[in-house]
């Protein structure tokens, strides 16, 4: 059987204010002409399909249409809620969903419906778990454990269970499903301790008390994973897709793909990522001077650039003007005004004046002394603050 691995979607996430739904769409339709292409039976989305629990009509607009050619006539799509989703939400569709071969896992109170009137469709299902079988009568065991905390499986909190200790049932109890001794696959978003971070990923249980060490893992043939937007993979076939589109600076040049598998008797074969294509490119530049930099963002065009500007006076208003006029697509641009000074030794403020403090402030920011007329307009700004 012929599977395709994708994960955070994020759609509605924009960039410091700039929508993206258009490159979201775009990138789904190139997901869906590679399941065309490469024959793909089964699809796993592995979480945060949505930026938010609360998604605009757009972007599930766009989510609906996207599943639904993914899915196509008689692939089978298995989608789980990561910790950007409400899990709730995101499975209110089942009733409808599932006779066009889409599964999702979120409400735990929920089983899939099983229907036969395509080549790819589930077998067997529960809340937990889910077997798929092709036209060739190949089946698939899908141990399924969406972002996992004890108020999304609405459970109450156990005296002296860690984390791990949670995870470790919660997993075995998907395991025990398998009991025809099929190949596995093990669907969830998580963190793995030790995985490569993004800017574009919150911060909340990214690592800490949650991080997962990877021996927690079930031995499964292959366990695709969502959460971290970086592509990554660990010993024993387990893999981060990514996120589908770079969502920050930090990963400017990174590759964007899907894991593309077959799974058979022999376990996880042929493992491959197909690089996406679609999608504005993210670009961090670098200039000494503001002519420079106009000519420099002139050549990224169609991208979302992050500027950093390295100057030895402030940056003016009309010169940020200037430089967003010569390319739309920048979206950041970080002064960096040239200190000499910071080189100096260090010494103590302590015991200084208010005008030698200012002086040395100035002097910090700006490389020379501040003029005699700028001091006095400080001072007679600042007289008597002490007072109050």
């Amino acid at each position: 059987m012929r599977v395709l691995h994708t994960s955070d979607w994020h759609i509605g996430k924009r960039l410091q204010g700039k929508e993206r739904l258009d490159e979201q769409r775009a990138v789904l339709e190139e997901i869906a002409r590679v399941c065309d292409a490469e024959g793909v039976e089964l699809v796993l989305v592995a979480g945060d399909i949505f930026d938010t629990y609360l998604p605009s009509s757009e972007a599930e607009d766009a989510f609906y249409a996207a599943v639904k050619r993914i899915a196509g006539k008689d692939r089978c799509v298995v989608l789980i809620s990561g910790n950007h989703d409400d899990n709730v939400r995101l499975a209110a569709a089942c009733a409808l969903s599932e006779e066009q071969g889409i599964y999702i896992f979120g409400n735990i109170e929920h089983a899939p419906r099983l229907y036969t009137g395509r080549k790819t469709h589930a077998v067997e299902a529960g809340t937990n778990h889910i077997v798929v079988e092709d036209a060739t009568g190949e089946r698939v065991f899908i141990n399924v454990l969406p972002y996992p905390n004890e108020a999304r499986l609405r459970e109450e909190k156990v005296a002296d269970e860690t984390f791990l200790d949670k995870m470790r049932r919660w997993i075995a109890a998907g395991e025990e499903k398998n009991t025809g001794h099929l190949q596995e696959i093990f669907l969830s978003h998580l963190f793995v301790a030790g995985g490569q971070v993004s800017d574009g990923e919150r911060q909340i249980d990214l690592g800490g008390a949650r991080a997962v060490p990877l021996d927690l893992l079930p031995p499964a043939a292959y366990c695709a994973l969502g959460h971290l937007h970086r592509r990554q993979h660990f010993k024993n076939n387990v893999w981060y897709s990514g996120s589908i589109l770079q969502y920050a600076f930090d990963e400017a040049g990174a590759q964007k793909s899907v894991v593309l598998f077959d799974i058979g008797q022999d376990g996880a074969e042929n493992i491959r990522q197909i690089p996406l294509r679609e999608g504005k490119q993210l670009v961090r530049l670098a200039a000494d001077s503001v002519e420079g930099a106009k000519q420099l963002i002139c050549g990224y065009p169609g991208c979302y650039i992050e500027l950093t500007l390295y100057l030895s006076e402030p940056l003016l208003s009309s010169q940020v003007r200037m430089l967003r006029e010569a390319n739309p697509g920048l979206l950041s641009i970080l002064p960096q005004v040239k200190n000499p000074a910071a080189e100096r030794e260090a010494v103590s403020l302590r015991g200084m004046s208010s005008e030698e403090l200012f002086r040395a402030y100035y002097c910090k920011l700006y490389g020379e002394q501040p003029s005699d007329d700028l001091t006095e307009l400080f001072l007679s700004m600042t007289e008597g603050a002490d007072e109050t």
